[in-house]
């Protein structure tokens, strides 16, 4: 069941197009995660899915209600932690709670939130006094208040440290596994790769692809390759004798095969036992988000890793 359906989204800024033609589905219960780099366009396509910014063109459903024209009814069913957000310099954490708390019908009970996230003996300490980690895990209090059925998280590790990041991580995998959808962006690919069930390539406001991170790399058409050191002359040996090699190469001492084919190592070393060749320092490096990025945009990828 698709809880967010978003069919050819367009946003512009002054003539310039920010979100282009942008088409998804995010299914009940999952970590759809929209990966890019900075000003790729995920901060505005969240914005303009709940009803933050105007759009220029397209459809947007949350739980099948347009934000657009439902915006109070969707009130209470999603929980919003957007990458700016600021709040007083003199308000203290309890008030910030008591204050969000206020603001919904049905909201659950702060202070189990605050002992949940650790944070409850923070209570009477000032937001500004907040480590960079307690205050994102503020921002999750904050959007977890009103027991919603959708999560929005927006860069929600940018400038933590790595500890930091990881606690943030598990911090949303407990969410899901509570049954909310999370919806998220990041510039991440370690952090899409370890948390999203779906991810969204998404560069100059263009989707390239959106699959399971295994169904990226593959939808990417991306060589294995698989390295080793032999002083032996064998190029030929193994074209001959091996299949699916989309090419090799010798840089010194060193073969490089590339192949579709993961299991061609092992008829590698059969070969080369049979053969007696010596060699050493074999290597299979698969390809990842990284080199997916690269297929599928033409460019180098310019976020954190």
């Amino acid at each position: 069941m698709n809880v967010i359906e978003v069919n050819n989204l367009v946003k512009k800024y002054n003539g310039i197009t920010a979100v282009n033609d942008v088409s998804f589905a995010v299914q009940k219960g999952s970590i759809f995660g929209m990966l890019g780099p900075n000003g790729a366009g995920k901060s505005t396509t969240i914005e303009c899915i709940i009803g933050l910014k105007k759009r220029d063109n397209g459809e947007v459903r949350i739980l099948g209600l347009d934000p657009k024209l439902d915006n109070r009814k969707l009130y209470d069913m999603i929980g919003v932690q957007l990458q700016e957000t600021s709040y007083q310099d003199k308000i203290k954490v309890y008030e910030l709670c008591e204050l969000f708390e206020s603001m919904y019908e049905n909201p659950l009970d702060y202070k189990s939130l605050l002992e949940r996230f650790g944070l409850i003996e923070k209570s009477k300490s000032y937001v500004s006094q907040l480590s960079g980690g307690q205050r994102q895990k503020i921002a999750i209090i904050l959007a977890l208040i009103s027991n919603p059925k959708i999560i929005f998280l927006d860069e929600l590790t940018t400038g933590l440290d790595p500890k930091s990041r990881r606690e943030m991580w598990e911090c949303v995998k407990e969410l899901r596994n509570e049954g909310r959808t999370i919806f998220m962006t990041t510039h991440y690919m370690e952090e899409a790769a370890y948390l999203c069930d779906q991810i969204c390539i998404i560069d100059e406001g263009k989707i390239a692809t959106i699959d399971t991170i295994d169904g990226v790399i593959e939808h990417a058409d991306i060589d294995t390759l698989i390295t080793f050191e032999t002083k032996e002359d064998v190029m030929d040996l193994i074209n001959e004798e091996i299949s699916g090699i989309s090419r090799i190469e010798k840089h010194n001492d060193t073969i490089n095969i590339f192949s579709k084919r993961e299991d061609l190592i092992t008829d590698l070393v059969i070969l080369m036992k049979d053969k007696r060749i010596k060699y050493k320092k074999i290597n299979i490096l698969r390809p990842g988000l990284e080199d997916a990025f690269l297929k599928l945009t033409g460019k180098t990828w310019k976020g954190e890793m």
